[in-house]
């Protein structure tokens, strides 16, 4: 079964050749279905940001490491107990990379992002099909497409990051990050009655995308002034809502300073293991009580993502699409920034983009 994979441990981005990080195609071997199993033959898998940190090491340096989880496609076979769900095979569906056990204490206990058996079946999805549990399984509403259909996880890490934000319409709303799940995020803070709506970014054609949907203002924060315009754009109360979507400790470090007094501050990315935010307990916590939270997965948000989904407009985040056989490149443009999102057709489907 051919797999996208880490074959060589680096970054993606090193300008040294030799110590790069390399993306390429292995043969892996098809899990077998089991019987509340079901097959999907992957029509698009979408490249997540955090996908170069795979190849950096983050969750282990064993190559190959095969990648994938923002899927969609046909199911292909079905085990002879996955029959909950009601799936058939030729539906199209997406699904949630995680399977959660649903026996252990956090699972039972309504945290399910720290199922302790969560990786028992962590099974790659960017590649010609994929196994998993009918459980991590959801049929595509007809009004959205296969390739639209890959960006239901992303969706729900966006549902997930409002969720914890605990957004009150009319709350003033900063988002940092004008990538995939920034934009998504924006487009939800709208729907939610977000006001003072901000993105801060530094790529002009991502601030522009952010306008089109929905923004009421942008800010570069390498050429102007950050604080100055938030402080204008909020008539000096600060934003009730801070959100990062960017993981860049560089972007990370002044957004304290842009929230309100009882405001709070999402880190809703993945972030360098060995970095540390510089925090001044008494001014942040104690004068000012901040909350402070971040996103690890999305429990609990995959159905209310896909129930969204037909109401975005992700057509942006779905123009670079590049074939299985041409991993290594459609990776090579995602770290140059060229596109707010690159996707990865792992089968030609019939009626995939319709």
């Amino acid at each position: 079964m051919k797999t996208v994979a880490v074959t060589k441990i680096g970054s993606l981005r090193d300008p040294d050749p030799a110590a790069r990080g390399r993306i390429g195609l292995v043969d892996l071997p098809e899990p077998a279905l089991g019987p509340e199993d079901v097959r999907i033959r992957v029509a698009y898998a979408a490249i997540c940001g955090s996908d170069p940190h795979l190849a950096e090491g983050f969750f282990g340096t064993d190559v190959p490491i095969g990648l994938g989880h923002e899927i969609s496609g046909v199911v292909e076979a079905l085990g002879e107990r996955a029959t909950r769900n009601g799936l058939r095979v030729g539906d199209r569906v997406a699904g949630n990379f995680l399977r959660f056990c649903g026996t252990c204490d956090p699972c039972r206990e309504g945290a399910q992002q720290f199922c302790r058996f969560v990786q028992e079946y962590n099974r790659p999805g960017m590649a010609e099909t994929v196994t998993w549990h009918e459980s991590q399984v959801y049929r595509l509403p007809d009004a959205v497409s296969l390739l639209q259909g890959c960006l239901l996880e992303p969706t729900s890490v966006a549902v997930r990051i409002i969720d914890k934000t605990r957004m009150r319409v009319g709350d003033r709303v900063a988002i940092c990050g004008g990538g995939p799940i920034g934009q998504l995020v924006l487009q939800l803070a709208k729907r939610h009655g977000a006001t003072a709506l901000t993105l801060i970014e530094p790529i002009a054609e991502r601030r522009a995308m952010g306008l089109r949907h929905g923004a009421d203002h942008v800010i570069d924060p390498v050429g102007e002034d950050q604080a100055a315009l938030a402080a204008g754009h909020t008539a000096d109360r600060g934003y009730d809502i801070v959100i990062d979507a960017s993981g860049s400790p560089r972007a990370v470090r002044g957004l304290l300073d842009l929230a309100a007094p009882g405001g709070t501050v999402v880190y809703g990315a993945m972030y360098p293991e060995d970095y540390e935010l510089p925090l001044n307990l008494s001014d942040y916590l104690y004068l000012r009580e901040l909350t402070l939270t971040g996103v690890f997965v999305s429990p609990y948000a995959f159905p209310r993502a896909l129930q969204l989904l037909p109401h975005l407009d992700v057509e942006e985040l779905t123009r670079a699409v590049y074939p299985l056989e041409d991993a290594a490149e459609a990776f090579a443009v995602h770290v140059s920034g060229a596109h707010p999102k690159v996707v990865i057709r792992c089968n030609e489907l019939a009626g995939a983009e319709a």
